[in-house]
């Protein structure tokens, strides 16, 4: 049985984001040590058909592809997140013991689940989610999860990006996935984290 602390459904700026902040934690925090987590990808974020000439801190002309491959390189630089290839079909449990399937058969098993599908469509099997209008999107016939005011589906189980109803920017989503994990963290520490990082003294 493969069992992670949290594991993200989807691969894009808002998935990725949420596994580098949660991946930063290990050396920080002792609550942050011995985590493991997993995103599972099944390579449609519309990322990879972009090209990026208004992001923050990411160099005009950059092709969205490219982007995704360096963020996954970083976020798999702490050593505590592993990337597949895989569609996910049904999750199913609840806070602590959730269980998430693989069209493939595999099954995972976690304490958190985060939903970063974006926003085309939801075809997830999983009691408790409900699917509703995307109301930020520039374009109808797109969808959303209902979320509470930290992106939270129900406890344990959060959505980030466009399928938690953000705008469809680069770094709202990242943002949205970032926001995510600090609240997941809140939770694994007892309190309001934040993971910064400072220059080492000369």
């Amino acid at each position: 049985m493969e069992r992670y602390d949290v594991i993200i459904i989807g691969g894009g700026p808002a998935g990725l984001g949420c596994a580098l902040t949660l991946a930063s934690a290990k050396g920080h925090f002792e609550w942050g040590e011995n985590r493991k987590y997993l995103v599972i990808d099944n390579n449609s974020s519309d990322l990879l058909k972009a090209k990026l000439n208004n992001v923050p801190g990411i160099k005009p002309g950059s092709l969205g592809k490219e982007v995704i491959q360096e963020l996954k390189e970083h976020t798999k630089m702490y050593g505590n997140v592993e990337i597949i290839d895989g569609r996910v079909i049904k999750v199913e449990g609840e806070y602590k013991n959730f269980k998430v399937i693989t069209e493939d058969g595999k099954e995972f098993f976690s304490d958190f689940v985060v939903f970063a599908t974006g926003f085309h469509e939801f075809n997830i099997e999983c009691e408790g989610v409900e699917v509703i209008e995307n109301i930020k999107s520039p374009r109808p016939g797109k969808v959303q999860l209902k979320v509470d005011e930290d992106y939270k589906i129900k406890e344990g189980m959060y959505a980030a990006g466009l399928i938690a109803g953000v705008s469809t920017m680069f770094a709202a989503a990242a943002g949205s996935g970032v926001q995510v994990a600090c609240n997941i963290q809140a939770i694994m520490s007892g309190k309001n984290v934040v993971v910064h990082d400072v220059p080492e003294s000369k």
